[in-house]
């Protein structure tokens, strides 16, 4: 299992409107077309109107790979910079849990 957690902070309540449609618009994507993606999930953080957490889980690196070469995940990553401030990464290695395999 691969994982990582993604702190996005948007510029401004306009940018991170148009910020929400681009990762909705991604999502349906994800869903249809990425067997190896077992969780990607976008999270609003209560009192941080701006922030957004993603939360990914991958069957293993390659299926993380195949995410990133994917045409939707490629339009993401091109257009998201001008709704964003800043983009803080945590890259996650399982130890236990639920409805994992670990």
């Amino acid at each position: 299992m691969f994982g990582l957690c993604v702190r996005f902070t948007c510029k401004d309540q306009a940018a991170a409107e148009a910020y929400d449609r681009l990762v909705a618009e991604t999502i349906e994507a994800i869903k249809t077309d990425e067997p190896g993606t077992l969780v990607y999930a976008s999270h609003l953080v209560q009192g941080q109107p701006l922030q957004r957490i993603f939360y990914e889980l991958y069957r293993d690196k390659a299926a993380f790979e195949a995410h990133e070469a994917a045409p939707h995940t490629r339009r993401y990553l091109d257009e998201r910079d001008q709704y964003l401030a800043s983009t803080e990464v945590d890259w996650l290695t399982l130890q236990t849990g639920k409805g994992t395999s670990g």
